[in-house]
C-alpha cells in the first residue's frame, strides 16, 4: 500500500504542477518561458497504476441536441503547443489537432502522446505541407500514409481524419483519402490567424461560430494561442459544447467525404 500511495501522491503533485504553469492565460507575456511540468507520458504511467482506467472517458455529448463547436489547430505541433494543451485542459476542452509528419518527427515533447492522453483528436495534415492537387496519385499517397504510419508508430492510433494542406481538394485526393480511410475535413469559420497576427482579432473571427461550426485555427502561432482562453470563454458563455470533429458528427465521418460544418 506504501507504493501505491507514494505513487499517487508523485502523480497528485505533478498534476497540481501541470495545472499551476498557467493560471491567468491571458495575462501571460507572450515572451515568456514555458514553466517545466513532467511529462505526459510519465505522468500517465504513474497515474495508470494506481487508476487503470486513466484518464477517464469524456463525457458523451449529443450534437443533434447541444450547441456543438470543433475548434481544429493545424500544422504542429510546434513550440507554442504545449501552452495551448495546458489552456484546453484547464478549461476541459477537447478539439482536434491536424498534425503534419515532418512537425511530428521533429516535435521534442510528446505533445501528441498528450493530446490523446487528453481526449483529444488527431488528423492527418500530410507529411511537408504540400498542396495534394499538385502532385501525382503516389505522391498524394505518400504524404498521408508516411504521416499516418508515424503518428500510429508514435501513438498507437490510426487517424480517420484528415485536412487537405491549404483546403485544396479534388477528386484524386479524395479516392486517396478514401483509399486510406480518411474523412475530408475543411471548416467553415477562418479566424485567418496565420495571416493576422493579433489575438483579439482572431478570437473575435472564432466566436462567429454557431452550432455545428468547424473553427480553423493554428497552434504554430503563439498569437492564436493567446486568443484561444477568450475565445473558449465567449462561446461557453453562448452555451457552446467544445467536442472533437469525430464527435461533431456522431462518429467516425465517411472516408473520402468532404466536410465543412455539420
Amino acid at each position: 500500500m506504501r507504493v501505491w500511495s507514494a505513487l499517487l501522491a508523485l502523480a497528485l503533485v505533478a498534476g497540481c504542477t501541470a495545472h499551476e504553469t498557467v493560471k491567468e492565460p491571458v495575462a501571460v507575456p507572450l515572451n515568456a518561458r514555458i514553466p517545466a511540468r513532467l511529462e505526459p507520458a510519465v505522468l500517465a504511467k504513474l497515474l495508470a497504476a494506481v487508476q487503470p482506467d486513466w484518464p477517464r472517458p469524456a463525457e458523451p455529448v449529443d450534437c443533434t441536441k447541444s450547441k456543438c463547436v470543433a475548434l481544429t489547430f493545424d500544422d504542429g505541433p510546434g513550440d507554442y503547443t504545449r501552452w495551448l494543451l495546458d489552456l484546453l485542459d484547464e478549461r476541459e476542452v477537447r478539439a482536434t489537432f491536424f498534425v503534419t509528419g515532418q512537425m511530428v518527427a521533429a516535435d521534442r515533447h510528446h505533445n501528441l502522446q498528450r493530446m490523446v492522453e487528453d481526449g483529444h483528436e488527431l488528423g492527418n495534415h500530410s507529411w511537408s505541407h504540400a498542396q495534394l492537387t499538385a502532385l501525382p496519385r503516389d505522391g498524394i499517397r505518400h504524404e498521408l500514409l508516411r504521416t499516418q504510419n508515424l503518428v500510429e508508430k508514435i501513438t498507437g492510433v490510426r487517424m480517420r481524419v484528415m485536412r487537405p494542406p491549404y483546403g485544396a481538394t479534388d477528386r484524386r485526393v479524395a479516392a486517396e483519402t478514401r483509399r486510406e480511410r480518411l474523412a475530408q475535413i475543411l471548416w467553415n469559420v477562418d479566424t485567418f490567424d496565420w495571416r493576422d497576427r493579433v489575438p483579439s482579432l482572431v478570437a473575435r473571427r472564432a466566436v462567429r461560430a454557431t452550432k455545428g461550426s468547424i473553427v480553423l485555427l493554428h497552434d504554430i502561432h503563439r498569437t492564436t494561442v493567446k486568443a484561444v482562453p477568450h475565445l473558449i470563454d465567449v462561446l461557453a458563455k453562448r452555451d457552446y459544447r467544445f467536442v472533437t470533429v469525430s464527435e461533431l458528427y456522431g462518429g467516425t465521418p465517411d472516408p473520402g467525404r468532404k466536410y465543412t460544418e455539420r
